[in-house]
């Protein structure tokens, strides 16, 4: 388990000291199931998303044996046709609970493979996972539709939805990018893969009609730029028009509009966005108003309504909130490993077509 001695890079002025980023990996830790499985907490579900985003917290704390656990337990229990199920009860692979298909869920462990290799350098495991990762790449690209976005899922039945989230299809293109660089790495180029995450860019970045309206989310508005398709002066603009609607100060960031609800992982993923444009400055400001989330024993409330009957809601201690939190502070701290994975170093860049640029 993790000393203060190991985690003294995940300390950052009033956000973590060296104890209490050891504390967090280890509540963490103590909730992975001996199978590997992370779920949110013990008895609640596991999806396979927030399944990465805790293990890629625990690489970046250099608990690389628990992480590669957790990516182990995805190779193991993926479906026949390169997908997850959205939830699994308590992470246990015979009990899922929701049998959809999500395009979004899929796609993330590419990120976490590729995060785990940076981190370890371990080529056998990235061996290992290759097949995982094509499979799940190919599935999601099947659902890819005309104009680049991003199917939704498939529904139990196999049936297909086409309709795009931005924020699911935001989180694809990272993703995909990410996958492309692991191909790369075992020098096998995927060409249609490049022509697609090109296209996806190309929609996220000009094509707005193409996705469902869910604009009242925070993570329809900054999640382009965390994904790495909305890049410098326009990533800028974007932050900043949508800052007043969704940042409440001191307290951290709305879920979704009007509601008086703020949420842990929404703010660590706008931090990161924000050290994605260079503003380290207002990512430590959203980080240290997060603080009010803390619980004892390490780990931190999924959000807090701040109007009415003010309390902690819902009351969970969810390991992807705090995974979230570890990776916004490792980002900032210059972990090499995360700042690659968020900041786009090592991965491909101008996959769209020259006509649609």
């Amino acid at each position: 388990m993790s000393t203060p001695e190991q985690t003294e890079h995940l300390v950052l002025p009033g956000v973590l000291t060296a104890s209490q980023a050891a504390e967090t990996v280890a509540a963490i830790a103590a909730v992975q199931r001996e199978d590997g499985a992370l779920p949110w907490f013990r008895g609640h579900h596991l999806d396979p998303w927030d399944h990465t985003e805790a293990a890629m917290a625990l690489d970046a704390a250099g608990e690389h044996e628990a992480a590669a656990r957790a990516y182990e337990w995805l190779a193991r229990h993926q479906n026949a046709d390169g997908s997850w199920y959205a939830a699994y009860h308590d992470g246990d692979p015979h009990r899922p609970t929701d049998r959809s298909l999500e395009s979004n869920f899929v796609a993330y462990v590419a990120v976490g493979v590729w995060h785990h290799y940076l981190a370890t350098g371990d080529e056998a495991f990235v061996d290992r996972m290759w097949p995982t990762v094509f499979a799940a790449v190919e599935f999601v690209l099947r659902l890819q539709q005309p104009g680049g976005q991003i199917g939704w899922k498939r529904e139990p039945d196999g049936k297909p939805v086409d309709d795009a989230l931005l924020t699911g299809s935001s989180s694809i293109h990272q993703a995909l990018r990410c996958a492309l660089a692991i191909a790369e790495q075992r020098e096998e180029p995927q060409p249609d893969w490049e022509l697609a995450t090109g296209a996806l860019a190309h929609a996220i970045r000009n094509h707005p009609e193409r996705f469902l309206d869910k604009g009242r989310y925070s993570m329809d508005w900054y999640y382009p730029v965390l994904g790495g398709a909305v890049t410098g002066a326009e990533a800028t603009a974007r932050i900043q028009e949508g800052w007043d609607r969704f940042v409440v100060p001191g307290l951290g960031v709305r879920c979704v509009l009007p509601n008086p609800w703020v949420t842990g992982g929404e703010s660590c993923e706008l931090a990161l966005a924000l050290w994605v444009t260079g503003e380290s400055d207002r990512a430590l400001e959203i980080l240290q108003s997060i603080q009010h989330l803390r619980a004892e024993g390490g780990l931190y409330w999924t959000g807090y309504v701040f109007e009415g009957e003010r309390a902690f809601w819902p009351e969970e201690l969810t390991t992807w909130t705090a995974g979230s939190l570890l990776l916004a502070v490792a980002a900032l701290g210059g972990d090499e490993a995360t700042t690659a994975v968020f900041g786009g170093d090592r991965l491909p860049v101008g996959l769209e077509p020259d006509c649609c640029r």
